[in-house]
């Protein structure tokens, strides 16, 4: 994998990760009903989900690599598809209402219950099953080694996942007038949204 090619899925992976969903809003939640301790609870147990949804993704793509180079392209054009779908979603959002009743105090709270829907969230989300099933084959070399190239782009994925949740728990806690701002979460989805349909076309048709 080339540095261009890693710092286009580096591009992509951001804009999946830091869109605001059901893992997102577990995190904003638990930092406002409880603290970032709780935070951390729930975003390791999503980034163990990601991890099984990675692995599965892995061997289903090798097994396809070795066996048809036909479905290799088929999924990279459904890859770009997705993209496309996804900047579409993102440009016509109109969820920016993420604001949440803020509680007085800090609720105590068993590590367990959080760890385990952190999980849950990410394992039964389709957005990472679909990210790790259509996505990866747009930017790995069939002449290379698949293992490595998964391996690469499965521990960026989860890195920027973790600092993704540890930060929206975090500016949900401190910031909370600038973060729940509706124009710039507006902003976000527009911006976002052109970013995936271009790189979308591109992969697919050039890739």
């Amino acid at each position: 994998m080339s540095m261009d090619i890693y710092l286009n899925y580096l591009l992509i992976a951001f804009l999946t990760i830091t869109s605001p969903g059901a893992a997102i809003l577990l995190a904003i939640n638990n930092a406002m009903r409880m603290d970032l301790g709780a935070v951390l609870y729930s975003t390791l147990g999503n980034i163990l989900g990601l991890l099984l949804l990675a692995s599965v993704a892995m061997f289903g793509v090798g097994v396809l690599f070795k066996t048809s180079p036909i479905f290799y392209t088929l999924l990279k054009w459904s890859g770009g598809a997705y993209l496309v779908y996804l900047g579409i979603g993102q440009m016509r959002n109109h969820h920016t209402h993420l604001t949440l009743t803020v509680k007085g105090h800090h609720q105590h709270y068993d590590r367990w219950p959080l760890f385990r829907k952190g999980f849950l969230v990410a394992a039964t989300n389709p957005k990472p099953i679909l990210f790790f099933s259509a996505i990866f084959p747009l930017f790995m070399d069939p002449s290379r080694n698949t293992l490595v190239q998964f391996g690469i782009m499965t521990g960026t994925f989860l890195v920027i996942s973790f600092a993704s949740l540890m930060t929206y728990g975090y500016l949900s806690a401190h910031a909370k007038a600038w973060f729940f701002d509706e124009a710039k979460l507006k902003g976000f989805y527009r911006i976002s949204g052109v970013l995936f349909v271009m790189m979308g076309v591109g992969l697919a048709w050039f890739g």
